[in-house]
């Protein structure tokens, strides 16, 4: 198994919309995780937080300065408007690539458990250039959100998407795949689906996923439905096909 030789420059990548409420509780908590991997020699120490703020219309990007002056291990950018979470994370792992050996985007609600980074980051340093945060359960969701999201992950799965199944977007990548992922021109952005076509070498770590530790969700059933048909439409040229059947039998009908 190939080792690293050299401790990487993390750059931790965290979108945010609309998020004043949870952002003074979670920053604290990504400081300290980011300050202990430094301490015992996982990541460099020029390691850093990246957030990108996206549109908020909320004072999120006041607090996000206010923590930039605090510390230096804070780092921020503000997008023209809002673009959505998938463009928003795009934006921040771009930036990053350019001064960060590895990546790992994460939510800023504190949902995601950030001591899975300490494996994340080992599973780095035996040879992975993507590990894949996966939810060992779905029991803090609701009964409707665990139904209709292992019946999405059945249905992209049987139309030929690659998806891993209980993963979002927590996830470390190395630079490496950032660049090759900076060669996709996507328009419908489903980051969960991309990053398994690159092909490098992954591994999945498990963990549990908390309550939102302050504020509200900001992904509306609107928001998430789009995500989803983003990723059927996007990945698989079976929905294509079918429609093309259907309009074949439907022509061949009417022409009788």
């Amino acid at each position: 198994m190939e080792k690293r030789e050299n401790t990487p420059i993390l750059y931790i990548v965290i979108p945010c919309y609309n998020e004043e409420e949870v952002l003074p509780v979670t920053a604290p908590m990504f400081r300290e995780k980011l300050e202990s991997m430094i301490v015992n020699g996982l990541v460099a120490d020029d390691s850093k937080i990246l957030f990108v703020n996206d549109g908020s219309k909320d004072k999120t990007w006041e607090v996000l300065c206010n923590l930039c002056e605090s510390n230096a291990i804070f780092i921020a950018m503000k997008l023209s408007r809002n673009r959505g979470h998938q463009n928003a994370l795009l934006a921040g792992l771009m930036e990053a690539k350019e001064d960060a050996d590895i990546t790992i985007s994460i939510d800023c609600d504190g949902q995601d458990d950030i001591n899975a980074m300490d494996e994340m980051v080992r599973q780095y340093h035996d040879g992975c250039e993507i590990v894949y945060g996966v939810r060992n359960d779905r029991t803090s969701d609701s009964f409707f959100k665990q139904t209709t999201a292992q019946g999405y992950y059945k249905i992209l799965n049987a139309l030929g998407g690659e998806v891993v199944y209980n993963h979002a977007d927590y996830r470390l990548v190395s630079s490496r795949v950032l660049n090759e992922l900076a060669n996709y021109k996507e328009v419908n952005l489903f980051l969960r689906g991309m990053f398994p076509m690159i092909g490098f070498k992954s591994t999945c770590v498990e963990y549990s996923r908390h309550e939102r530790l302050a504020g509200t969700s900001k992904y509306s059933l609107s928001k998430m439905l789009a995500l989803a048909f983003d990723g059927i439409t996007s990945f698989s040229v079976r929905p294509i096909r079918i429609i093309t059947a259907l309009g074949a039998v439907t022509v061949l009908y009417l022409s009788y």
